[in-house]
């Protein structure tokens, strides 16, 4: 398969997160105006030099969606990911009117910001199975819409599996419902960033190729983005470990994707070796990976807008959260 470059349209965003505008209509609260917000709002990086990092991790929603600014206020992070839904069901709690209202209004108060939603497990657009295709296509749809009302500028999604399929049909399957989803959401203003994934099975997104493939096959540029996470790629088969090693692999995803699509990354161990195509997740230093993969990440100026998120187990105290966000900003030179 003939992949062309990707590389193009700068889609980098900024430490600076501003909303505003209301297109959108928040289900069944169609008459409550305490949503209508123009929020600005600050992050404050950890800065050592001329370095600043914006670190995060994943929060729960679990109480409200509310409730996951709090959780990441304690967890001492800067910018949160969250899931918008509940993350292994097809359907869609309503979001309440007062859950959304205290959303804006906490990231304001607590100068925490959600600089991405990630899409449920489900969804898989890769599918050749029609009927599970278009339900994963209804779903993402909807999780979009929900981005819009929440005003969460981007929503990383795991590209799909082409369970037998093929590679070439599952990839074009998947650009074929991204492009779909930009035509029929013509004022969204989220980014859809593609999750690099581990390759088990037949999950398509373990080669920078597929991504590179994908994105140039949307039509939309100026929404659509990158997420790496650093567990995947790892376990894909790219070396991390070492400087030499982060600067080659960088140098490899920039060749052939671009550092412009990188808006996100996934900031995690792995408790299985290079290449072993197993997506298991280790707390900061204590996985195959190590210590000075991570000191190469955080002290990479071209990352400074660059959301890093955990995404590693956590008890509810956010202990681990709270620890491994540490080790990360110690890192920073």
């Amino acid at each position: 398969m003939c992949v062309p470059s990707a590389k193009g349209l700068s889609t980098s965003p900024s430490a600076r997160m501003t909303f505003g505008g209301e297109d959108d209509i928040l289900a069944g609260c169609q008459e409550s105006p305490t949503i209508l917000y123009l929020i600005s709002i600050e992050v404050e990086p950890v800065t050592a030099g001329e370095i600043s990092m914006i670190f995060g991790a994943h929060e729960s929603i679990s109480g409200g969606v509310h409730k996951a600014i709090e959780r990441g206020k304690k967890a001492t992070c800067d910018t949160i990911q969250i899931f918008n839904k509940s993350s292994n069901q097809w359907r869609a709690a309503k979001l309440k009117p007062e859950d959304v209202d205290m959303f804006f209004r906490l990231q304001e108060e607590l100068g925490v910001t959600v600089a991405t939603s990630h899409t449920s497990y489900l969804i898989n657009l890769a599918s050749p199975d029609e009927v599970l295709r278009e339900k994963s296509y209804l779903s993402l749809k909807e999780e979009m819409e929900r981005c819009n009302l929440l005003r969460i500028p981007n929503l990383v999604m795991h590209p799909g599996s082409h369970v037998g399929s093929g590679e070439e049909a599952g990839l074009d399957r998947i650009a074929d419902e991204i492009n779909r989803l930009f035509d029929d959401l013509a004022n969204n203003k989220c980014t859809l960033l593609l999750e690099a994934t581990a390759g088990q099975s037949s999950n398509l997104g373990h080669k920078f190729e597929q991504l590179a493939y994908l994105v140039e096959k949307t039509e939309n540029k100026q929404r659509i983005g990158i997420c790496l996470d650093t567990c995947h790629i790892f376990a894909a088969g790219y070396p991390l470990s070492s400087p030499k090693d982060y600067r080659q692999t960088m140098q490899q995803f920039d060749d052939i994707v671009g550092l412009d699509r990188l808006r996100i990354m996934h900031i995690n161990d792995s408790m299985q070796p290079l290449g072993s195509r197993k997506d298991r997740h280790e707390h900061i230093g204590k996985g195959h990976i190590g210590i000075e993969g991570f000191r190469s990440i955080v002290n990479d100026k071209r990352l400074k807008n660059v959301p890093l998120i955990l995404e590693t187990h956590k008890g509810e105290d956010l202990a681990e959260d709270i620890e491994n966000l540490k080790v990360l900003r110690g890192l920073v030179k």
